[in-house]
């Protein structure tokens, strides 16, 4: 059963609780941005990187952290402490606050701070024997993507599409190019190499996706961050897509296009491994740290 708690610019909330004005910001342009961090046997998985790309999100859209990040962390802590959980989700947004609706910066506002805590999320997740599938869609989203802000209208309703046409997740494509999925960023896998679009600003570049490079690159396989159309898709050996409450998840058909012989294959079941591995050992280092 899911448990929940909620936080609000220093107080530990319930869900329930009617806690913003009408006239909030993030509620009436979206100007807000936030980041979601998985929790694994209590810990918070790569708590720092997200809030450091929470930091440059607002930054980019000149918006100041309420709080030093170091008190973001704590706070996340806290709740989970306080939840008791071992696995879950954490959801972080900073707004630019309550003030009449006007387009242009309000002058005296104060920024929110909301945090919300989910147990019920299932831990690290094993290899999936049977692969997903992706639809293509225009990518109609505004040119910053590498912000995670909370304008996600055009996410949403390509991820909508998806399911309304029985597949995973929606692809986007702009300019004949392949950027990214509704909420997860996407790899192909050639003869042995591992490609993926590079992080510019047209997408937004997942903690996950920067941890999967990582551990690939350690591992000794060759990954390049290169432009990619359907085209590559369409002869690609294996595809793979990526984030932070899913993992790692294999893709087996794209539209009409079967990928590979139509299984799960091996690169990414090497992916899985070595992300788990970097999952447990991130968790153990810090469970050790805090018993000392």
């Amino acid at each position: 059963m899911t448990r929940s708690l909620g936080y609000l610019n220093g107080r530990f909330i319930q869900l329930s609780e009617n806690v913003l004005p009408l006239e909030e910001r993030g509620l009436q342009f979206s100007d807000s941005v936030y980041e979601v961090v998985k929790v694994y046997n209590g810990v918070p998985f790569t708590l720092p990187e997200h809030i450091e790309r929470l930091n440059h999100s607002a930054t980019s859209i000149l918006l100041d952290l309420p709080i030093p990040s170091e008190k973001i962390m704590e706070i996340a802590k806290d709740g989970i402490s306080q939840l008791n959980m071992d696995h879950g989700t954490v959801y972080i947004q900073i707004t630019r606050g309550n003030a009449d609706r006007n387009h242009e910066f309000p002058e005296n506002s104060q920024e929110n701070i909301i945090m919300i805590w989910k147990t019920g999320l299932a831990g690290l997740s094993g290899t999936i024997s049977e692969g997903k599938s992706l639809i293509t869609v225009p990518d109609e989203r505004w040119s910053n993507c590498f912000i995670k802000s909370t304008c996600l209208l055009p996410n949403v309703i390509a991820k909508e599409k998806a399911v309304r046409n029985g597949f995973y997740e929606a692809l986007f494509i702009r300019s004949g190019e392949i950027k990214e999925c509704s909420s997860m960023n996407i790899f192909l896998v050639k003869d042995g190499i591992i490609k993926t679009p590079p992080a510019d600003q047209s997408i937004l570049n997942g903690i996950t996706r920067q941890k999967v490079i990582e551990v690939a690159k350690r591992a000794g396989l060759v990954v390049l961050e290169v432009k990619l159309s359907m085209d590559d898709v369409e002869v690609s050996d294996e595809v793979f897509i990526t984030s932070t409450t899913k993992e790692v998840v294999p893709v087996t058909k794209v539209d009409q296009f079967s990928i590979g012989d139509g299984k799960p294959g091996e690169t990414y079941k090497l992916i899985h491994q070595l992300f788990s591995e970097a999952i447990e050992e991130e968790c153990r280092a810090v469970i050790e740290l805090q018993s000392d």
